[in-house]
C-alpha cells in the first residue's frame, strides 16, 4: 500500500503501524499496573506545604493597598458603564415599540 509520510506518521501514532512502518500487531498491549507509592504523613505533607509557600514572591503592604484600589475603581468603571448602557437600550427598546 503507498502512502506518504503524513499519512505513515499519523498511522503510527494511532498505533497502527510501528517505528520501522510495518502494520502493528492487532493484539492490544494491557496497561501495566502503577506500583503502590507509599503515601506521606500529614505531618511531612505540611512541612513540604510550608517549604514551597516561603518560595512565594507575596506582595508588600502597599502593593496589596494599590492593587485593590485599581479593582475598586475598575469595578465602579465597569458597573457604571453597564448600568448606562442597560437605561439607554431600555430606553430605546420602549421608545420604538411605544410608537
Amino acid at each position: 500500500m503507498a502512502m506518504n509520510r503524513e499519512q505513515k506518521r499519523m498511522m503510527q501514532r494511532q498505533g497502527q503501524l510501528d517505528a520501522e512502518g510495518e502494520a502493528a500487531s492487532r493484539e492490544r498491549k494491557q496497561p501495566q499496573p502503577r506500583p503502590k507509592q507509599e503515601r506521606t504523613s500529614p505531618a511531612q505533607f505540611v512541612k513540604e506545604v510550608r517549604g514551597e509557600l516561603r518560595k512565594v514572591a507575596w506582595p508588600t503592604r502597599s502593593e496589596v493597598i494599590n492593587y485593590s484600589i485599581v479593582v475598586i475603581v475598575g469595578l465602579v468603571f465597569l458597573t457604571t458603564l453597564i448600568a448606562l448602557l442597560d437605561f439607554a437600550f431600555g430606553e430605546l427598546v420602549l421608545r420604538l415599540f411605544d410608537a
